[in-house]
C-alpha cells in the first residue's frame, strides 16, 4: 500500500497522469466520503457541514484568526447588560435560492429548530438557554436567553445554526437535507448522488458574502462535490485536472506537494482538530491519578507525530491549543512530559511489580486496559503506537478498533477503559463544555469525569460577562484537568488545502474542520 501511494506521488509530481478535465468554471472538489444527510440540525459530521456552509449562512462568521467574530447575515448585534438578550439587525435583499426574501421570521424559526426541534437535535446546547427568540421587525431578531451564555456570537457561526426556508422545511420534512435544500448561501442545491457527487449551482444575485471575504459573491457557476475515497486515486485526479481542489490529504503525501509546482498549497495555522487518548477515571486501574500519570509519561507522542502523521501534525503539548481563546498556558506546565524511566519508577513506587511477562501486578490485579476507537488507518496506528509504549512500562493495552457504522454506539457504554477520538472546537468554552460537565455523561463526557469544582467553572465560564472572569473559570478547568491526567493531548491535526493550478484565491479556513469555508474568493483560470 505504501509503495502505491509513493507512486502516485510520484504521478503528482511529474504530471504525468493524464485524464478528462474538469468543466468550465466549475469547481470540483475531491473530498474522501460522503454525509448521511445535510440538515443542519441534524448531521454533526464536517463532511455536512462543509457543503451547508455553501448552500447557507449564519448570522456570525468567525475571522481567518479563528478567534474574531464578524459580522454573518446579522450586520450587527448588542448584547443587553445582564447578558440575556442580544439583538440581531439583518442585512436587507437577502433571498433563499428559491427567490424568495429572507426576514427575522425565518432567523427565528431556524434557531428555535435547532434549539427546541423535534427530533431534538444532537447540538441544540449550541443555542444557549433559549427562553424565546422573536422578530422584533422583518429585519431585527430579539434572542433572549434563560441565564447569560457568552459562547453565543461563536456558536452561531457554525453551520448547525444555518438559516433555512420553512417551507422547504415542512414540503420535504424527514427528506429535507437529502432531497433538497433551500439556504441563503452563494451555491444552491442541484442534485445529489449519495457516495459519489453532489452539485451546487451559483445563487444568482448572491452580495451577502460575510466580510472576511475580498468578494462579497460566488465567481463560479458551478460546485462539483466528488467522492474519491481511495487516497492515490484523488491525489491522481488533482493532478490530472479531473478535480480542483481538496483537503483530504494522505499526511505521507503533504511534504511532496508542498513542493509540486503545479499544486497550490493553504495552511491554516489556528486549526483546532486534536487527537487525545481519554481515560474512564471510574474505571480498574485507570482510576489511580499515579497510574494515569504513569501512562500519559509513557506515551511517546512525538514518535506518533512523526510515525503516522508523517510531520503533519503538530505534538500536542497541552489540553487545548495555544491560538485557541482562553487558552491556558500555564496548563502546559502540568502535562507530563514523555520520560519512560520515570513512569516505570512511578508504577514501581505504587507497588505495581512486573509479572513474569513483563506485564505489572499489584494485589492480583493486571496491568492492563482497554482502548476503544474508530477503525481507520490513523487511528489503528496511533493505537499500535501507544500499545508499543505501554509494553515497554509494563502496562498492557488492549486494542479494540470498530467500523464506523458501530463505533459511536460502543463510545456510548461503560464497557471501555480508554478510548481515542479526534475533535473540532472553536474554543477553550466550547471545548471543555461538550466534553467535561458532568451532565454530558456516557457521552460525549466518556471519560465519567464528574467533578463538581468543574462543573462549577464551566458555568460560570458560560455565563458571565466579563471575559476577564470567564477566562480565568477556564483556565482553572484547563488545569485542573491536566493536574488529573484526565486525557492524554496527542497530536493537532494540520490543515491543509491543496489546489489545482487553475484554481486561484483558495485559502483554507478551519471552522469545525472546514478547510473550503463558502468557496467565495475563488476562480478559475480556464
Amino acid at each position: 500500500m505504501k509503495r502505491l501511494l509513493l507512486a502516485s506521488i510520484a504521478v503528482l509530481c511529474t504530471g504525468t497522469a493524464h485524464a478528462q478535465s474538469a468543466p468550465p468554471n466549475t469547481l470540483v472538489v475531491l473530498r474522501s466520503y460522503d454525509a448521511d444527510n445535510y440538515d443542519p440540525v441534524r448531521s454533526t459530521a464536517r463532511s455536512a457541514g462543509e457543503v451547508i456552509y455553501m448552500m447557507a449562512d449564519t448570522l456570525t462568521s468567525i475571522d481567518w484568526d479563528m478567534k474574531t467574530v464578524k459580522p454573518g447575515l446579522a450586520t450587527s448585534w448588542t448584547v443587553s447588560p445582564d447578558g440575556k438578550l442580544y439583538t440581531f439587525k439583518l442585512k436587507d435583499n437577502v433571498t433563499f435560492c428559491d427567490g424568495r426574501k429572507m426576514t427575522a421570521d425565518d432567523v427565528v424559526y431556524s434557531i428555535n429548530r435547532l434549539a427546541k426541534g423535534t427530533p431534538k437535535s444532537p447540538v441544540w446546547w449550541r443555542a444557549g438557554p433559549v427562553k424565546e427568540i422573536r422578530a422584533k421587525d422583518p429585519l431585527t431578531v430579539e434572542y433572549e436567553l434563560e441565564q447569560p451564555f457568552s459562547e453565543l456570537p461563536y456558536q452561531l457561526s457554525l453551520f448547525f445554526a444555518s438559516i433555512i426556508d420553512r417551507n422547504s422545511v415542512e414540503k420535504l420534512g424527514a427528506n429535507f437535507g437529502v432531497q433538497g435544500f433551500n439556504g441563503t448561501g452563494p451555491f444552491c442545491w442541484a442534485s445529489w448522488t449519495p457516495r459519489s457527487e453532489l452539485v451546487l449551482t451559483k445563487h444568482e444575485g448572491y452580495n451577502w458574502a460575510p466580510p472576511i471575504f475580498k468578494n462579497p459573491s460566488p465567481q463560479v457557476d458551478k460546485v462539483i462535490w466528488r467522492i474519491i475515497p481511495d487516497d492515490n486515486t484523488r491525489l491522481a485526479a488533482l493532478q490530472s485536472g479531473q478535480g480542483d481542489i481538496t483537503q483530504y490529504l494522505p499526511y505521507i503525501a503533504i511534504n511532496s506537494l508542498k513542493t509540486n509546482p503545479a499544486i497550490h498549497m493553504s495552511q491554516q495555522p489556528n486549526y483546532f482538530w486534536d487527537y487525545f487518548l481519554g481515560f474512564k477515571v471510574d474505571k480498574p486501574f485507570v482510576k489511580d491519578i499515579t497510574v494515569r500519570r504513569a501512562i500519559t509519561m509513557g506515551v511517546n507522542r512525538a514518535a506518533i507525530a512523526r510515525a503516522v502523521f508523517f510531520g503533519a501534525g503538530d505534538v500536542a503539548d497541552s489540553y487545548l491549543n495555544p491560538a485557541a481563546q482562553d487558552y491556558d498556558p500555564k496548563s502546559k506546565a502540568l502535562l507530563p512530559a514523555f520520560d519512560p524511566a520515570a513512569a516505570r519508577k512511578l508504577l514501581d513506587e505504587a507497588g505495581w511489580k512486573p509479572a513474569a511477562d513483563g506485564i505489572r501486578v499489584k494485589d492480583g490485579e493486571r496491568a492492563s486496559f482497554s482502548i476503544y476507537g474508530i477503525l481507520d488507518p490513523v487511528w489503528a496506528r496511533s493505537a499500535e503506537a501507544i500499545q508499543a509504549d505501554m509494553r515497554r512500562i509494563g502496562v498492557e493495552a488492549k486494542i479494540q478498533m470498530f467500523d464506523a457504522t458501530i463505533a459511536w454506539s460502543k463510545l456510548a457504554t461503560q464497557e471501555f477503559d480508554s478510548f481515542v477520538m479526534s475533535y473540532p472546537y472553536v474554543s477553550a468554552s466550547d471545548a471543555l463544555n461538550l466534553y467535561f460537565q458532568s451532565a454530558n455523561t456516557p457521552t460525549p463526557n466518556r471519560m465519567n469525569w464528574k467533578d463538581p469544582a468543574t462543573d462549577a467553572w464551566l458555568t460560570e465560564a458560560r455565563t458571565s460577562t466579563d471575559p476577564a472572569t470567564r477566562a480565568k473559570a477556564l483556565a482553572d478547568v484547563q488545569e485542573r484537568l491536566t493536574e488529573n491526567n484526565v486525557w492524554i493531548p496527542l497530536v493537532r491535526e494540520q490543515l491543509w488545502l491543496a489546489s489545482s493550478a487553475r484554481t486561484q484565491g483558495a485559502r483554507a479556513h478551519g471552522i469545525y474542520g472546514v478547510g473550503l469555508y463558502k468557496g467565495l474568493d475563488i476562480t478559475l483560470t480556464r
